[in-house]
């Protein structure tokens, strides 16, 4: 179940908020950065969420827009506290996506599509420890069990009965194909999937090999919407190097095609 104040989101919305503080004022960000003598990038970074920020922050900004509210200040002071505690995620220590996990806590729907196994939402105990033990071969079995952990945790909003997560999952059919673990793990795997998918608010499909190229071909993505109107949708596209996340109408109605293009369920 999510929990009341999530720092990943709550970070979101203060930027968002400081963003249209800026804006109203017709200032820039290199403008904004100039008068606090801060990088342009770090303005940026604030606005996008991408970075923490503390009241210290809130109030040097609101004192360059010229805030004369005192309870919006304290308001946004307020959420800038919030955004600086810990979520759940932090309790298992360095989780390197542990951005995504805030945002999916907090999501209300969720469209992905993944090219080489079963999403982690989806997976059996046995499965999960057989790929991320595959995935990342030089981890010790206190690494494995602790990413598994929290890919258990986050399952818990499949099956939040008061506010379970929207899954809408596209899975390539080469997924299905793939062995991991044994035969007899990939067994109670796709039972498993199967169970989920009869589930009225989880959605699973399967692109076919036949469909051949699709929007998704590039690699895995999610698309992530929000109970708040305010809140801006969220493209997070993971990379073996690399994750990043944006929020761009335009590349989410774009990605967003992969699933309505697919074809069968399992």
């Amino acid at each position: 179940m999510a929990s009341n104040v999530n720092p990943t989101v709550r970070r979101r919305r203060l930027g968002q908020e400081l963003r249209k503080l800026r804006e109203a004022k017709n200032m820039t960000a290199e403008q904004v950065a100039e008068r606090l003598l801060v990088s342009q990038s770090k303005i940026s970074r604030l606005e996008n969420g991408r970075r923490s920020i503390s009241q210290r922050d809130v109030r040097d900004l609101c004192g360059v827009y010229e805030v004369e509210d005192e309870r919006m200040v304290d308001s946004l002071m307020q959420m800038a506290k919030d955004s600086r505690q810990q979520g759940w995620w932090h309790a298992f220590g360095d989780i390197p996506y542990s951005v995504y996990i805030g945002l999916e806590t907090d999501a209300e729907s969720l469209r992905m599509y993944e090219p080489q196994i079963i999403p982690g939402l989806l997976q059996t105990h046995e499965y999960a420890e057989a790929v991320i033990a595959g995935a990342l071969p030089e981890s010790t079995p206190a690494d494995i069990e602790k990413r598994v952990q929290v890919r258990t945790r986050r399952q818990e909003r499949i099956r939040d009965e008061e506010r379970p997560l929207r899954l809408w999952a596209v899975i390539d059919e080469g997924a299905l194909h793939r062995i991991v673990g044994s035969r007899r793990l990939m067994v109670q795997q796709l039972e498993h999937l199967l169970e989920q998918s009869q589930l009225p608010h989880v959605t699973v499909q399967v692109m076919p090999f036949a469909m051949g190229a699709h929007p998704g071909i590039s690699g895995q993505y999610s698309i992530l919407e929000f109970p708040d109107a305010s809140d801006s949708s969220v493209v997070y596209i993971r990379a073996s190097r690399a994750t990043c996340t944006w929020r761009r109408p335009r590349t989410s109605a774009s990605t967003a095609s992969c699933t309505s293009t697919c074809g069968r369920r399992p």
